[in-house]
């Protein structure tokens, strides 16, 4: 029997471990989590009109698992504000504790611009994208006034400057290779059509004109700021299906509606309670846009 001296043993192990300490050295290192934001309004934060409250619901939550798939591990910090404005994020300090999202830390002294402009230097370079759902608010009240699109028309200038101002601080916070992705909204006054009982004679016309305020003022608007940083833009209103032939479609309990109206009556609450707030499967699509501007990861 031959035996090993232990000067041989200790070589042979060794050898042994060589390979498998190669592999290890060429396999791929684990991607490091970077923190993602979600800025902006009631959209943001995943309000839902059912519950009456923010929910983890929303496009920002249901956009992690999305993009894990796309090959990034994001950490979402919620500095969204129910019932924000263009003009709010720029002058409010803090969110009232109801309006935020849930779990989510207010950030007193300071404004949801502030708080998301401090916590981007905080973490240089730990940002890998910030989506921002903001505007919607700044023309809401244009539904009840006796020009809509008139009142959009006049309301839009000042949301888009406003934004602007936004999105160009977070770009110098972050700098270029930090990615921003805005959003618009489903045409939820589509729904007007359905609405009789409210909006009398004038449901038809009101639905109908609302989708001449998004093509006109508020997506040209929004888009307009967030190619001023080279933001991305995911334009949900024809995503939720407003730019469709009005064929009309049976859908219990509205009888025979335009496919445009069936669908807001399916993705957001105004059909059944004039809720502007998007169910989970409409909020889904929100994500989806926004994670279809994520390239993969190799």
């Amino acid at each position: 029997m031959h035996r090993f001296c232990p000067l041989a043993m200790s070589l042979l192990v060794l050898l042994a471990a060589a390979p498998a300490a190669q592999a290890a050295n060429h396999a791929k290192p684990q991607r490091e989590a970077q923190f993602f934001l979600s800025l902006g309004d009631s959209y943001a934060v995943g309000f839902q009109n059912d519950v009456s409250e923010t929910t983890t619901n929303g496009p920002a939550n249901q956009l992690v698992p999305l993009a894990a798939k796309r090959g990034y591990r994001f950490k979402l910090i919620n500095l969204g504000c129910a019932g924000a404005t263009t003009g709010s994020m720029l002058t409010q300090i803090n969110c009232p504790a109801p309006a935020r999202a849930p779990g989510a830390a207010g950030y007193p002294n300071q404004t949801q611009t502030q708080a998301a402009v401090a916590f981007i230097k905080r973490h240089p370079g730990r940002v890998g994208l910030v989506t921002i759902s903001i505007g919607g608010n700044d023309v809401d009240g244009c539904i009840a006034a006796a020009d809509p699109v008139g009142c959009t028309g006049k309301n839009m200038p000042k949301a888009t400057a406003n934004l602007t101002e936004i999105v160009k601080q977070l770009r110098a916070a972050g700098g270029r290779q930090m990615r921003i992705v805005g959003s618009t909204y489903p045409d939820v006054v589509l729904g007007a059509w359905v609405r009789t009982d409210v909006f009398g004679t004038n449901a038809y016309n009101l639905a109908v004109e609302s989708l001449t305020s998004f093509t006109t003022y508020i997506n040209p608007g929004l888009k307009k700021a967030y190619d001023s940083v080279g933001a991305a833009f995911v334009d949900v209103t024809a995503a939720t299906g407003a730019y469709g032939p009005f064929i009309t479609t049976n859908d219990p309990p509205y009888g025979n509606i335009p496919i445009p109206v069936a669908k807001v009556c399916t993705l957001t609450y105004f059909c059944k309670n004039l809720g502007i707030h998007m169910t989970t499967p409409g909020y889904h699509i929100i994500a989806t846009l926004e994670a279809a501007t994520l390239p993969k990861l190799t």
